[in-house]
């Protein structure tokens, strides 16, 4: 049975504070409960915005809150690696559209914005943000440079308060391009109807034997919830990110749009 998250606050104060003197982390950002002061503007479906933290150079990784608060919420991550720039495209359109009614939704399109605006998979210390979590973490070096110690890299705490506050129902993370969703999970039935859903086939990312330190592995050991990767291909069209997988994937988390008025 995978271990559960603690809610103790003053139990993880504890244990941050303990990792942090041994020298095996470094103290968590603020919380994200902090709530922009910045109103949507002219995003209708936005209820809500954080700043959750911020990269190496101090870019702001935002979370948008979509839908209507009251039920367990659904994340939703994309660009974890800066070269797979094309999913966010989902999330945005999610974001910038009309609202979305039935789920409690965030959207964090850009996790890792200096590898985006660099263009590279890790981010500007070199590290792979998706071989930096704690649950399995492995030094590993190259192209999945794993970082210094486990939850070395501001952008993973940032990312783990966040869960950790929400305490999400479910996880869903975008990348590319292997063309897949990942059925090898918490909750298979759901990654089989996500890729009915999306029209992509159904398949088991082993990372080619080097899955250490990920994020869905580190919620899905963590928390009750469940979270999973969902890999669209190099090259997948505008019409397809911004149009077709935002309305298939409303669908298939029993979301819907406003109608036009």
């Amino acid at each position: 049975m995978p271990a559960l998250r603690t809610r103790s606050a003053y139990a993880a104060v504890l244990a941050t504070a303990a990792l942090t003197a041994a020298g095996l982390a470094q103290p968590a950002p603020a919380p994200a409960a902090a709530v922009d002061a910045a109103a949507s503007g002219d995003r209708p479906a936005v209820i809500e915005v954080r700043t959750i933290g911020q990269s190496v150079k101090g870019r702001p990784i935002r979370a948008w809150r979509l839908g209507e608060p009251g039920k367990r919420p659904i994340v939703l991550v994309s660009t974890m690696h800066g070269n797979e720039p094309h999913t966010r495209r989902i999330l945005e359109t999610l974001r910038d559209g009309r609202p979305v009614r039935g789920i409690d939704l965030w959207v964090i399109p850009t996790y890792n914005p200096d590898g985006l605006a660099r263009g590279t998979r890790r981010n500007a210390r070199g590290v792979d943000l998706n071989r930096n979590f704690p649950h399995l973490w492995k030094d590993l070096d190259g192209n999945y440079e794993s970082g210094p110690r486990p939850a070395s890299e501001p952008e993973t705490r940032a990312v783990m308060a966040f869960l950790e506050e929400v305490d999400p129902r479910r996880v869903i993370s975008f990348h590319q391009p292997l063309h897949g969703v990942d059925t090898d999970t918490k909750d298979a039935g759901f990654a089989r109807r996500l890729a009915r859903a999306l029209r992509l086939p159904r398949t088991s990312l082993d990372c080619g034997g080097l899955c250490h330190g990920t994020m869905t592995m580190w919620f899905n050991h963590r928390f009750h919830g469940s979270a999973l990767t969902v890999e669209y291909g190099g090259r997948p069209s505008r019409h397809r990110m911004a149009v077709q997988a935002p309305r298939q994937l409303l669908g298939a988390i029993g979301a819907h749009r406003t109608r036009r008025g």
